[in-house]
């Protein structure tokens, strides 16, 4: 394991084996109205965590996770294996990401959302999880959007709360998604639309036929 002396380990943190802490890094920080060693944070064997990350206490974080640069997790997540999160992506309290999830650099994840296995989301994506900013009740109805197994969001696209997006599904770049999107078909568009399914997708350079498959309709 090797942790830079100038990152900042707080009590009730367990790290695995072979971790790498750079610089800067925060690893435990109490959320409000708890004190440093209140919540237990776990983070798997084999984790690579770059400069000014910060990783708030509470959180159960599976084997091969990496950070890039600056991000910032919550309080309260549950992540699973070889999870990514790129560089100034934020990831808020109370929310489930499962294995081999791809999280792009600048992205946003709010509270209350859903992350499956496998599930791809591209550069500058926002989650979003207010029905009605600002409402008095608004905090008793936050939802972020469920995003499952496989499902793609490309750069830039937005989601509006507590919206499903389906098993590998492709939500396509700058797409402003304002309702479930059903099971392997792609959306584009604002309000995005459905436009194609995902196995008539073809690659424009003659690499493979079908870049994601043939999947049953």
């Amino acid at each position: 394991m090797t942790i830079s002396s100038w990152a900042r380990i707080l009590p009730g943190v367990q790290i695995g084996e072979n971790a790498e802490v750079d610089d800067f890094v925060i690893i435990g920080r109490p959320p409000s109205r708890h004190q440093p060693g209140d919540l237990p944070t776990s983070i798997g064997a084999d984790a690579v965590i770059r400069s000014h990350t910060v990783i708030y206490a509470g959180n159960r974080i599976g084997q091969h996770f990496q950070t890039g640069h600056g991000v910032m997790i919550r309080e309260h997540n549950i992540i699973g294996d070889n999870v990514s999160v790129g560089t100034g992506s934020v990831v808020e309290h109370h929310v489930i990401i499962g294995n081999n999830v791809r999280i792009h650099s600048q992205a946003f994840i709010p509270e209350y959302s859903v992350l499956e296995d496998g599930c791809w989301i591209g550069p500058n994506v926002v989650l979003t999880n207010a029905l009605h900013p600002l409402c008095p009740k608004a905090k008793a109805c936050l939802k972020g959007a469920t995003i499952r197994r496989g499902a793609k969001i490309g750069a830039n696209a937005t989601l509006l709360p507590d919206i499903t997006i389906g098993e590998g599904a492709l939500v396509g770049a700058g797409a402003v998604v304002t309702k479930d999107v059903p099971p392997y078909t792609v959306v584009a568009g604002n309000p995005a639309r459905i436009i194609k399914r995902v196995e008539e997708l073809t690659c424009p350079y003659h690499l493979i036929d079908h870049p994601y498959g043939i999947q049953d309709p």
